[in-house]
């Protein structure tokens, strides 16, 4: 689980896979915080059906998700350019992951490829800023372009632990991990859902330094009557066989 306040202008997010869910994750989560619809270009077949679903709390917080995908460098330009004539200030968001990873194949020359990723990124990036809305791309660390540099407005990275993946970067708070166990969650989890303190109830804190007089910290010990019927009493077999 992750907490991102996007900015306006173009994020560009590192991940550690093609596939990473980390996107799809995000994505649902301004679905259910925000009401415009999102647009979403796809490369390299990321906005799988099954992982948003299982991200989504319901079927219905996809129905505002648009999603064109392109399978070579030309068919993602075009759809980036046709982004300027379907987004609005309405848009909640555009993503675009693997935005580089198209222009790396091996059927554009060196200087196509350069123009196109630039002539994308520029897009993308002006579209941000003249709507006013987030813009999130990704791209993996075999892929990297140093266009994505230049035309970056902020910048996060995917970090895989022991517990699940975390992000880094500005305006980020990872809330809870998760992994085939269970979620892992964090401080900031709790925080969020019951508050915090600014100090120790007195009490507690004074019990901890052994403050507390004896006779309140005393084991408890077992009354010897009985209120209804008096004086506790028990039975015990006499030497003789008789009743003591």
């Amino acid at each position: 689980m992750h907490h991102v306040e996007f900015d306006t202008g173009l994020t560009v997010l590192r991940v550690t896979s093609p596939r990473s869910t980390v996107v799809p994750e995000l994505v649902c989560t301004r679905l259910v915080d925000e009401s415009g619809p999102i647009h979403w270009v796809d490369a390299r077949n990321t906005a799988s059906t099954h992982v948003l679903y299982d991200q989504a709390p319901s079927a219905t917080t996809l129905a505002p998700l648009r999603i064109a995908r392109a399978f070579t460098a030309y068919q993602h330009h075009s759809l980036v350019q046709a982004l300027a004539r379907q987004a609005s200030a309405r848009s909640s968001m555009l993503v675009a992951p693997n935005v580089d990873s198209l222009y790396h194949d091996d059927d554009l020359d060196e200087w196509e490829r350069e123009r196109l990723l630039a002539a994308s990124l520029s897009t993308l990036r002006e579209l941000g800023h003249s709507l006013d809305v987030p813009v999130l791309v990704t791209t993996t660390g075999d892929t990297v372009s140093p266009r994505l540099d230049e035309y970056a407005d902020h910048t996060l990275e995917s970090v895989t632990t022991r517990v699940g993946t975390r992000l880094d970067g500005d305006g980020v708070e990872s809330v809870g991990y998760w992994d085939r166990h269970g979620w892992q969650t964090t401080i900031p989890y709790w925080a969020d859902r019951y508050g915090t303190t600014d100090a120790l109830d007195p009490a507690i804190a004074a019990h901890d330094r052994g403050l507390l007089a004896p006779d309140l910290t005393r084991e408890w010990e077992p009354p010897t009557t009985d209120r209804a019927s008096g004086p506790l009493t028990r039975s015990t077999p006499a030497i003789d066989g008789g009743e003591a």
